[in-house]
């Protein structure tokens, strides 16, 4: 296991997000920061990618949104935008002015990552971060269909469970509306890969070969055999080695 800094960071109304800072090596190093999905943390499997990136050569981030894990907040109130505010606070509080960021998303976080690269969101302009370099997902939530039932659900029926203990509502549904993948598309310049499961049932593999075909950049696709929304340990394993050979290969 690698050593490890923690890190409150404020964002806004006075709360603090945590994250986890793994060192690389060379204190020089490019950065691999991870977004976790809608109703996760920083634990899990983010601990051993961020492992796999150290040894790799990166420093390694994890860190939880705000209403998930040991942030601040409430979940209800964490929406894409929030997300996105969230994210750009840990690379501004931990990313020195002249490094270079990868961002991995998973699911939701995968959303949240596209489009804070592509300079969406609160304090977004449309100017792509030219921190990042590269963006790398498995399963991403890319466009608004994924949570259509959702959101009908929300309209019928005020406030709802996502998951026990998750409930969102109009805020999220409402934040939802303003964002497209197209101005992704649009863009987003830099490298992208994409980790998806044929047999995934929560966010369809269709709607991964959509988004990269619609980019205008470089964009691997890899389409894993037997595997759902949430990845097996050796569908895992297998993600990391083909990520990371990926990644050093657009050196």
């Amino acid at each position: 296991m690698t050593d490890t800094e923690h890190h409150t960071i404020p964002v806004a109304d006075g709360e603090s997000l945590v994250a986890v800072h793994h060192p690389a090596p060379d204190p020089a190093a490019d950065w691999f920061v991870c977004c976790h999905g809608f109703a996760s943390d920083r634990t899990g499997s983010y601990e051993g990618r961020c492992e796999r990136a150290v040894a790799e050569g990166y420093h390694g981030v994890r860190f939880d949104f705000r209403g998930c894990g040991d942030a601040d907040g409430a979940f209800a109130a964490a929406t894409l935008s929030a997300r996105i505010a969230d994210l750009r606070a840990v690379l501004d509080h931990l990313v020195p002015d002249e490094g270079s960021v990868v961002l991995f998303g998973s699911s939701f976080g995968g959303k949240t990552a596209f489009h804070a690269a592509a300079g969406g969101g609160p304090r977004g302009d449309g100017t792509p971060d030219e921190r990042v370099t590269a963006v790398a997902t498995r399963a991403p939530v890319t466009h608004g269909r994924a949570f259509d039932p959702l959101a009908e659900a929300v309209r019928t029926q005020g406030e709802v469970e996502y998951a026990p203990g998750f409930p969102v509502d109009e805020r999220l549904v409402d934040d939802l509306a303003g964002y497209d993948f197209g101005d992704v598309a649009d863009r987003l310049d830099v490298p992208v890969a994409v980790f998806h499961g044929r047999d995934d049932d929560s966010v369809p593999l269709a709607d991964s070969l959509d988004a990269v075909g619609a980019l205008d950049t470089d964009a691997a696709l890899w389409a894993v055999a037997d595997e759902g929304h949430r990845f097996s340990r050796e569908a895992e394993a297998q993600m990391r080695d083909r990520l990371f050979d990926w990644l050093a290969r657009l050196d």
